[in-house]
């Protein structure tokens, strides 16, 4: 049977949450001034170039910075509240027999 999840109390829950999204905004803003950066970056090196070009590479910077902070973000809440440890092993049995 599994164990009970920290998660489950309202009141942890919403900390963690909270947390969570204070996370996010500062990764937002960071994401931001990579974005920024980037694009600067490739019109120093490339010039005018097609619109289109910074377009995608704005995109591309952008949800790949906000995608991998949102699923880092997800695993310090997972582990941060204890929520890992409340998941049950099947195998749990097996490993501890010599």
């Amino acid at each position: 049977m599994a164990r009970p999840s920290p998660l489950d109390d309202p009141e942890k829950a919403a900390h963690a949450w909270a947390r969570y999204l204070r996370i996010m905004r500062w990764m937002m803003l960071v994401t931001v001034g990579l974005v920024v950066a980037a694009i600067v970056l490739l019109y120093r090196s490339n010039g005018a170039v097609s619109i289109h070009f910074y377009i995608a590479s704005a995109l591309g910077v952008g949800f790949t910075m906000l995608l991998a902070s949102a699923l880092m973000g997800l695993a310090f809440l997972s582990s941060g509240t204890g929520h890992d440890e409340a998941v049950a092993d099947p195998l749990e049995d097996e490993r501890d027999r010599p």
